[in-house]
């Protein structure tokens, strides 16, 4: 084959006919995606708008819902598979004909909180069983600074017996995809890219640039990329860490923690964060990747740990602070029924992954509490094959307490009426995001 090029003239980067982002446009090969969750599928149907795509993913019962034109993660409508050049497979060898990988799949944390790089070492085995002299390997999952040239690209060249930079080309380019959020888009928002020599770089560049219409920013090294990941979702645990630190103080004093953020934003610079259940597959995770490395190399970080502690404490917090406020209704705690509105890890999305509502419901029944959970978008099956529990459908009986968990869309226009028949004499309503507050009379209030 010839052998890839790219020439400059005043500064720009001009690539060769037989680069590889000419070769996927006209469709002389092709693209994979490794992994198709909630972030390769909606990448690979935007590229298939374009080049020929290969979706490849373990599960095939999921990829028989998308091959139906149904997305395993419900955020996809099925117009968004009609009309696209790609092939759902779980066949290793179909990736042969691909030449551009991309790789999307899960880094999650064990146990211990340490990081869980085994679906990405997986990923990169099965890619490195079908890489060719002159193809691209990018990896979109989440790591720390390093993992892709320390972790990934050493299992490419073990399987494949080629050769890092002679034979194959990596990049980096970190997903930006926020579930349930239809304004800041896949494709309305600008990507980070980055590769391991100005070649690759300019011509991963090129391929994103078909999908993402900011265009895309270009880091100066595969590190960097990884490290502005990984800080965007520690900036925001640590600030919403401080927002939940300033709830807990603010509730000993008596006064509402909304009603002191809706005043101090009130100031031009202040950063309107706000107190929560911080849980899912970024935010609750990504940081824990950070303390991992920084510990590698002998330094143990004390804020990221101390806002990772005190947002992993929450669930059990809001339980507890509940527990007392029945004691204090003259409430039985021993038997007593509790319901919890919403278990998914945020707002109008069916993801129940790293859910910290879970940590409340624990917490209760420890206490003795009896606990009914409902959820207009998660699935039970799945609830009780993670969690061990089953949701109800509805709820049908009188509680001693409500915690409204997570601000569905179906939860945003009730009243107190509505809360009021769910509950019995003296019972108490938890609002752990505040859209209630003001507007509970009646009942025993609470909010973070």
């Amino acid at each position: 084959m010839k052998t890839l090029t790219s020439e400059s003239l005043n500064g720009q980067t001009f690539l060769s006919e037989d680069a590889i982002y000419n070769k996927l446009i006209r469709k002389e090969t092709k693209m994979s995606m490794i992994g198709l969750g909630y972030v390769g599928l909606p990448i690979a149907l935007e590229f298939a708008k374009t080049i020929s795509v290969i979706g490849f993913d373990i599960k095939e019962d999921r990829l028989e819902m998308m091959r139906n034109g149904i997305d395993p993660s419900e955020e996809l409508e099925k117009e968004a598979f009609e009309n696209k050049d790609m092939q759902f497979t779980s066949n290793v060898e179909d990736l042969k004909d691909a030449t551009f990988h991309i790789v999307a799949v899960p880094t999650p944390i064990d146990q211990h909180n340490h990081p869980d790089l085994k679906p990405l070492i997986a990923a990169s085995r099965t890619v490195g069983k079908v890489l060719k002299k002159g193809d691209y390997v990018v990896y979109e999952s989440t790591v720390y600074p390093g993992a892709t040239e320390e972790d990934c690209i050493p299992v490419l060249e073990e399987m494949s017996g080629l050769k890092f930079g002679e034979d194959f080309k990596v990049g980096y380019s970190p997903e930006r995809i926020n579930p349930g959020d239809k304004v800041n888009t896949l494709t309305n928002t600008m990507k980070i890219v980055s590769g391991s020599d100005e070649e690759s770089l300019e011509n991963i560049a090129k391929v994103y640039e078909l999908v993402i219409e900011p265009g895309v920013h270009r880091a100066p090294n595969m590190k960097v990329a990884e490290a502005a990941k990984i800080i965007e979702n520690t900036q925001r645990d640590v600030n919403i860490a401080l927002m939940n630190e300033l709830s807990i103080i603010f509730s000993r004093m008596g006064i509402n923690t909304f009603d002191v953020l809706e005043a101090a934003g009130t100031k031009w610079n202040f950063l309107k964060f706000y107190p929560g259940l911080v849980g899912g597959h970024c935010i609750g995770v990504d940081p824990y990747y950070l303390v991992h490395k920084a510990r590698e190399l002998k330094y143990h970080p004390q804020i990221i740990n101390s806002g990772r502690f005190i947002n992993d404490s929450m669930g059990g917090y809001i339980a507890k602070k509940l527990v007392k406020m029945m004691i204090a209704q003259n409430k039985n705690i021993l038997g007593s029924r509790v319901l919890v509105m919403g278990v998914t890890f945020k707002e109008d999305v069916s993801d129940i992954r790293n859910s910290k509502v879970v940590d409340i419901v624990n917490e209760l029944k420890d206490f003795g509490v009896n606990v009914d959970v409902v959820d207009p978008n998660a699935n039970s099956n799945q609830v009780e094959e993670e969690y061990g529990f089953k949701l109800i459908d509805k709820a049908n009986e009188k509680y001693d307490s409500v915690i409204l968990a997570v601000s569905h869309k179906e939860y945003l226009d009730l009243d107190e009426k509505y809360f009021s028949n769910l509950v019995d004499d003296n019972g108490v309503f938890v609002d752990v995001k505040g859209l209630y507050k003001n507007q509970i009379k009646c009942l025993k209030y609470w909010s973070l």
